[in-house]
């Protein structure tokens, strides 16, 4: 793939450096830069959303306006 990208300065100087101590092109280095960032992060841990019981409150949410109000008061603005 071929595309364009610009690199922040830290980023272009790490670049460069592993250019110039492996003779490579600058592809090359970033793509290596970028697969040892990839690693070094690990698998990413799966998201879960925690939910709570909230018994047998019931809101109508149909109007929104109404809702907040029942929940926060009639000052909620």
């Amino acid at each position: 793939m071929r595309t364009t990208i610009t690199f922040e300065p830290d980023v272009a100087a790490a670049i460069e450096q592993v250019r110039r101590e492996r003779s490579v092109g600058v592809s090359e280095a970033a793509n290596e830069l970028i697969r040892a960032g990839l690693i070094a992060k690990g698998p990413r841990k799966r998201f879960v959303q925690k939910t709570h019981d909230m018994g047998e409150a019931k809101i109508d949410v149909t109007n929104v306006a109404e809702a907040i109000e029942t929940l926060d008061g009639p000052f909620w603005r």
